[in-house]
């Protein structure tokens, strides 16, 4: 069922030393699922240091105190984990200790049955000590045990939950969903970073809109993104929204999304957050929020930051943002503006996220075709050439640095990329002319 030869090796060799070695969790689900499986990580009876005994070059100090130890083979690298029984999760998050045990019992200490099963591939069998081939059949996140004391356990579980339920298609088992609900407050304690990756994986996922419902009803965002609460009853015009709300709107939109990049999804998540900080209602009834692009990526910047995102997704989201409503104007602007815009490396983002904000609202796709068009125009030239004239060849020409040098770099930009001259001389003659 899983074929992988360098796995299927390790397995051996431990079987041969007289270890129980089998592939477990989610290379065996997504088999199961005939989904890719990049990673195979073995489970065995024999202890870390038998494992060391037989891989004498394996090794993970830190890991090894759970049971578990690292080895190279090749290209691949395999965390091997003994069979354990966990101690009490004192910080919610790793076992104050663990006890070697048998498949069976170790199968009982993970989060959902899916995840639980095991396979020998030397007999090419499954070992199912949880029910996981049946809710796989049925389509079922189900929390192994009493869902309370898993989620207790370990709080990402919480949010993995979630996202295992938006990535397969699955359903939440109303036990598993009902501890969800109950002990979402208790998330809070988690390290920001764990929260993060969950959500990317979330948002990213084949269904982001199922996520976001998933995460509201179950108090998860209120817990992590209370923000997005605001969207909610945050009315909109109905000649520009028909749709609803901005929640409402925001929801639509992420269900033209389809396994997007994380800059697009948290751009689509956020695009219109500043929105009920900027409403405004006129003496005619018609609502405005003006402003909103920028107040939104400044609460943007402070929502990505405070989940520990990179300083270069942080810049990518924000910058989406802040350029979101610019789109309208692009038929208007200057051939320097719109190659400028289509020069920035965001553009592919904001240009769908245009897409798929205006199909949630509107409908209207004339500016999304009108780029398009000059988009495959402009390809066959540079959008963003290398600049003709520099600051060293303004200085000399006698112009001093500073705010004015920069205005006539600007300008001569401007003009070079709407082609009023293409050669070095003629962009200097026009620099002297600028420099009087």
């Amino acid at each position: 069922m899983i074929r992988h030869p360098q796995a299927e090796q390790v397995v051996r060799r431990l079987a041969e030393a007289g270890h129980q070695a089998v592939y477990a969790g989610g290379c065996v689900r997504d088999a199961l699922l005939q989904r890719p499986y990049p990673d195979v990580d073995i489970a065995t009876s024999a202890t870390p240091d038998q494992v060391q005994a037989v891989f004498p070059k394996a090794s993970d100090p830190q890991g090894k105190a759970f049971g578990v130890i690292r080895l190279r083979e090749g290209d691949h690298v395999f965390e091997i984990a003994t069979f354990r029984i966990d101690g009490p999760y004192l910080d919610g998050r790793r076992p104050s200790s663990v006890t070697f045990t048998t498949a069976e019992e170790d199968a009982k200490r993970r989060d959902f049955t899916v995840n639980g099963m095991f396979f020998d591939p030397l007999k090419n069998g499954i070992l199912d000590f949880v029910g996981g081939r049946k809710d796989l059949e049925s389509k079922t996140i189900r929390a192994i045990g009493d869902p309370g004391a898993r989620f207790t356990e370990d709080r990402l579980r919480l949010f993995r939950a979630i996202r295992f339920a938006v990535q397969l298609g699955f359903a939440i088992e109303p036990k598993t969903w009902e501890a969800l609900v109950r002990l979402s407050p208790e998330s809070k304690t988690l390290a920001p970073e764990r929260v993060r990756d969950e959500l990317v994986k979330t948002l990213t996922s084949p269904d982001p809109a199922r996520g976001l419902d998933l995460l509201h009803d179950s108090g998860l965002i209120a817990a992590w993104l209370p923000e997005l609460l605001e969207m909610r009853g945050c009315a909109q015009s109905p000649e520009h929204h028909p749709e609803g709300d901005v929640w409402v709107h925001t929801r639509l939109l992420l269900t033209h999304l389809k396994n997007p990049s994380p800059v697009l999804a948290l751009s689509a998540l956020l695009h219109d957050v500043g929105k009920p900080r900027t409403s405004r209602t006129e003496p005619s009834g018609r609502i405005r929020f003006f402003g909103h692009e920028g107040v939104g990526a400044r609460m943007a910047e402070e929502i990505l930051r405070r989940l520990r995102f990179s300083n270069d997704q942080v810049e990518a989201v924000v910058a989406c943002i802040a350029n979101h409503m610019a789109f309208k104007d692009a038929p208007q602007m200057r051939v320097s503006t719109l190659k400028r815009m289509l020069a920035r490396p965001t553009f592919p983002e904001e240009l769908e996220l245009h897409r798929v904000d205006c199909t949630a609202s509107h409908g209207e796709l004339d500016i999304h075709r009108f780029l398009l068009a000059k988009q495959s125009e402009f390809s066959r030239e540079e959008i963003k050439p290398k600049p003709l004239v520099t600051g060293h060849d303004l200085r000399d020409l006698g112009i001093p640095a500073g705010p004015g040098m920069g205005e006539i770099l600007h300008q001569l930009m401007d003009e070079q990329l709407e082609g009023r001259f293409a050669d070095r001389e003629a962009a200097l003659r026009r620099a002297r002319e600028l420099g009087k």
